[in-house]
Formats: C-alpha cells, structure tokens, sequence
C-alpha cells in the first residue's frame, strides 16, 4: 500500500521515483479483476498470501503455513470444498498491493481492520483481536515503555512499511522524523540492537516473538498501551479479499462464523500466544463497525 507519509523526510524527486517503481513493478494503478468463488472452486486452488510474522501468518523452516491466519484459513479453505492452497510470501506493505494486481486470492495475515484500508480491500469478520508492544535493547537502557515517550523525547522508534503503528504514533504526536520505516520486521532486531532505533512499535505478540530471537533485544516490561482520544488502543485481525471478491469473502465469513464456536480454533489461536481476552475480545467489534469508525482514535 504506497502511502507518501510513509517515506519520510524525502524530497518530491524521490517520492515519485519510487511511486514510479511500485508501477514498473504492478503495485500501483489500475487494478486487476479477482477471480470468482466459483472460478476458484473450478480450479481446486486458492492464492493465499502471509507477510511471514509470527504469530499472525508464516512460513516455517518445513515449508508448512502456519500462525493464526493460515491455520484457520486451512479450515475455512476446506470447508468451502476447496483443495489446494497456494501459499504466498510478501512483505506486509505488499499485502494491499498485491490483492489489487490479482497476486493473490486473500491474505491470511491478521492485518488489523481500519477504515483506510476499508476503501481498498474488503475484509472478513475479524478472527482475532490483540495490542500493542515494544521492543527494545537489552535492559531498556532508555526505560522506554510506551508510545508516548516518543511524544516529547529524542529517542527514534522504528516502524514497519504499511503498518498501523505509523498512524498511532502520527496521532500520539510524535515527531516523523524521529520515525525509521523498515521494510520487515526480521530487521527489527538489528535495527534496535545496533542503536539505529530506541526501540521498534508492534504489535505485543510480535515483539514478544522477536524478543525470543536475540538476548540483544527483550519486550518492553510494565508496556502502557497507548491511549489516542480517550481511546486505549487495540486492533481487531481478519482475513483480506479484493474489492470485488465479496462473494469469497462471504463463504469465508460463513465457515468462519461456526469455526470460531469450535474448541479448535480456540486452540489455534492459543497456541500461538493469544490470550482468553485476546479471543473473547475479537467479537466485541464487527468489521462494518470498524470500517464505519473513521471518527476513531487515529
């Protein structure tokens, strides 16, 4: 998903020099058309797409798709009689982009339901629900532990392309040039270890899972979810169709209705790090009322 706001502290010559670069590579213009349920049903194959973040949606060393997203979209795939799955990798800013140029079918990466992305893709009714993190330098020499430590201090805190951290923090006050776009969220560890950032804004489940990776970097303790308008912030993860893919995105929405009354997808979703909170809160919002909420907290 280009979004100019996303390349900081650029000049107008480069900006458009990588907007011509997201055309020449079909991630930007015109769009191509999805292909039906029925078609995809004829085929026996479905495209799906993963930002490889644990614990949303990756690839293991085996090859096997795994996380929250692919596990119950495996479910959901087979109970519209589908048989094959496709599996595609791609970096998270990507994700949009690609459902647009018919890259793919649907994205199982738990990408959070905002009004924004509202007017570009269509999503399914959420299938989880979590908040925020940080991760930070081993011992947290900066004793950073929220966002809005940013909003009045030197400290530089790294975010990934596409993500909505980028608006919370825009929201909070931060200063954009004290924001470092990264381009995945692997590079977080060395991003924050090397000093390049004070510290990299997340989702909590991600930064736990980078923390695992390095005794370099750890979850900010005592973390303070960060509060915009009154409003303490959590997001609500569903799977993600093209525009004109609404006739998959309702079989889905269907499967996935009785799934989640099941002791199987509670047991995927536990699995891999979501709370009972986390679980029971992902049905207190419907996704019209989160693409409705263009007066929300950011």
């Amino acid at each position: 998903m280009f979004n100019s706001a996303e390349i900081p502290h650029r000049g107008k010559k480069t900006a458009l020099a990588v907007a011509f670069g997201l055309l020449s590579a079909g991630l930007l213009g015109s769009t191509a058309t999805a292909a039906s349920l029925e078609e995809i049903k004829d085929k026996g194959v479905i495209r799906i797409a993963v930002a490889n973040e644990i614990p949303y949606g990756f690839i293991d060393p085996n090859g096997e798709a795994k996380g929250a997203g692919p596990e119950v979209a495996q479910h959901l795939v087979e109970e519209l009689g589908i048989d094959e799955i496709e599996w595609v990798t791609t970096n998270f800013g990507s994700l949009i982009p690609g459902l647009q140029a018919d890259r793919f079918d649907m994205v199982a990466a738990e990408m959070a339901i905002l009004p924004q992305r509202c007017e570009q893709v269509v999503y399914s009714e959420p299938n989880s629900s979590y908040g925020e993190g940080l991760l930070v330098a081993a011992d947290n020499p900066n004793d950073i532990h929220s966002y809005e430590d940013f909003v009045d201090s030197d400290y530089t805190v790294a975010i990934m392309a596409g993500a909505d951290q980028l608006e919370m923090l825009q929201a909070l006050g931060v200063d954009e040039s004290r924001m470092l776009t990264i381009s995945n969220n692997a590079d977080a560890i060395s991003t924050v270890s090397t000093g390049r950032a004070d510290a990299y804004a997340a989702t909590g489940l991600t930064a736990a899972e980078l923390a695992k990776r390095s005794d370099k970097v750890e979850l900010a303790e005592d973390f303070v979810d960060p509060v915009i308008n009154d409003v303490t912030i959590r997001s609500w993860g569903g799977f993600t169709f093209s525009k004109d893919s609404e006739d998959l995105r309702d079989a889905i929405n269907e499967a996935l209705a009785t799934f989640k009354e099941t002791d199987t997808w509670s047991d995927i979703l536990s699995s891999h790090g979501f709370t009972d909170v986390d679980q029971s809160e992902s049905n207190a919002k419907t996704t019209a009322e989160l693409c409705a909420d263009t007066d929300g907290p950011f």
